[in-house]
């Protein structure tokens, strides 16, 4: 049977040395010089959760975290490019962006931490880049929050209809609202330039109420625009309302050339349609006022159109008897401007109404007893002229607007013979006959009020015949004979004789 082999004892007391003695150098000498080896470098400790924890702050700190300055570079302007774009094309898109990168940067820093060979806890690393992480989202969460506020102010004032709280909310609003929520400020901006638009249609409408009715045009044209866009309901319809308070106008005739405009708009079935109801509650009354005020500056021919208009739409209203008065006065005084206009007297004498008549309904009828009239007929130097100058002037009118009659007098000429008697010239002593005659003038005589002809006739005016002497001019080719025939000497009575059966019945 084998024995076992006994141990070797154990050494008691200090190991021997094993190299040369103290003092003396290892080895024997030498000229050659010692070399040296660096030691291999240690690893860095790599905390995955702290390099997590730091490219969760979008600023690279996990990658400094880990030495990598290169990728943490990186990694920082790429956030500040992101940013830049967030913040200037305000886009949902581009905030997408920032979080895949967000979250690209956090599993990056965590996947390369776990390749290190030395994967530790650092308590210290993990502190800071929690720190760093916390405050930037922290900011980012403030300044989110803040644009919320802001455009909660704006939507506020935008429902309440009030354009000038909008601007005055969103002017608070700046960069680092951008940076926390690009897509909602720029709504903000949004609204705002709609507000701004509205203002202009505010300017566009009061230009409106001056009665031009292109700005009109123009501002509800821009009113629809801006209500096509969602949201913008309200702040149009304030709009539209203080356009409508300005309604009536202080000229009435404005007044109807804005309500015209706004009857003969197409309906678009929203909230400028209340226009509509506006004009019809406002047309009546700036109808009748314009005419009257047409009426005032003599300007018939308006005055009867606004009149007519009221009548035509509103005919059972409680301003249609004014109206109906109203166009019955300027039809009046138009039919007498364009008597008056046919009775201006031409070279001749004879006006136009004396081929062309035109009635005048508020002269007063022909009939019974003296009707006055205007006398027309023969230039200024006429025999005409002098024959009216002797008529009573109760016969006579001083206008159209109070003559019943207008008599129209045609050339005078040779009536009815009334006597023959022989004259002696003094200087030769020849003897002519003379045949005397009445004077005879064709008239027309036209009702003023209906412009009706009541007489075509030939009057004649009487008068003394054969006076014991007369002179004459010779006509100077040596005949000294006086003219065969003359007229008799008219008188007063002879003249108003003769005419008084044109003006009295």
């Amino acid at each position: 049977m084998d024995t076992p082999t006994p141990a070797a004892p154990e050494p008691t007391g200090p190991p021997e040395p094993t190299g040369p003695p103290s003092g003396e150098p290892n080895g024997p000498p030498s000229d050659e010089l010692a070399v040296f080896h660096p030691l291999p470098p240690q690893d860095r400790p790599h905390d995955p959760l702290a390099a997590a924890l730091g490219n969760a702050s979008l600023l690279g700190i996990g990658y400094l975290l880990l030495g990598r300055r290169k990728l943490a570079v990186t990694a920082a302007t790429t956030t500040l490019v992101l940013v830049l774009l967030v913040v200037s094309k305000a886009r949902t898109s581009y905030e997408i962006a920032v979080a895949v990168w967000w979250v690209l940067g956090i599993a990056h820093g965590w996947f390369l931490a776990r390749r290190g060979t030395r994967r530790v806890a650092v308590r210290r690393q993990r502190l800071l880049a929690l720190a760093v992480t916390l405050t930037v989202l922290l900011t980012a969460g403030l300044l989110r929050h803040d644009a919320h506020r802001v455009a909660g102010d704006v939507a506020e004032a935008r429902q309440d209809g009030d354009c000038a709280r909008v601007v005055s909310a969103q002017g608070e609003v700046w960069w680092g609202d951008r940076v926390g929520d690009a897509p909602l400020t720029a709504y903000g901006d949004e609204v705002v330039r709609a507000c701004e638009r509205l203002e202009t249609a505010t300017a566009e409408l009061n230009s409106a109420l001056t009665g031009d009715t292109e700005a009109l045009e123009q501002g509800f044209d821009t009113l629809a625009k801006v209500l096509a866009e969602p949201g913008h309901g309200k702040t149009v319809e304030t709009t539209l309302n203080g356009f409508l308070r300005g309604l009536p106008t202080e000229d009435p005739c404005t007044t109807v050339a804005v309500t015209d405009w706004l009857r003969q708009r197409v309906p678009s079935q929203d909230v400028l349609d209340r226009s509509t109801a506006t004009a019809e509650r406002t047309a009546p009354a700036a109808l009748v006022d314009c005419g009257d005020d047409f009426m005032a500056d003599d300007s018939w021919d308006e005055a009867r159109t606004r009149y007519e208009q009221l009548l035509d739409r509103y005919p059972g209203g409680d301003l249609a008897d004014r109206a109906r008065k109203g166009a019955r006065k300027a039809t009046l005084n138009i039919e007498l401007d364009t008597v008056r206009k046919l009775l201006v007297d031409s070279a001749d004498g004879q006006p136009a109404y004396c081929s062309d008549p035109a009635k005048y309904s508020g002269a007063k009828p022909a009939g019974k007893g003296t009707n006055r009239a205007l006398f027309y007929g023969g230039d200024e130097y006429s025999v005409l002229r002098d024959y009216v100058k002797q008529l009573p002037g109760a016969w006579k009118a001083g206008d159209a607007s109070d003559a019943a009659l207008v008599v129209c007098m045609g050339e005078d000429t040779f009536g009815t013979s009334v006597e023959t008697c022989p004259y002696e010239n003094e200087s030769t002593g020849a003897v002519t006959y003379v045949s005397f005659h009445k004077v005879e003038i064709p008239v027309k005589v036209y009702e003023v009020r209906t412009g009706r002809l009541v007489t075509d006739r030939r009057i004649q005016i009487s008068g003394t015949s054969c006076p014991s002497r007369f002179s004459y001019f010779s006509t100077g080719d040596g005949d000294t004979s006086p003219p065969s025939t003359r007229y008799v000497t008219t008188s007063k009575s002879g003249v108003r004789a003769a005419f008084e059966p044109l003006v009295v019945r």
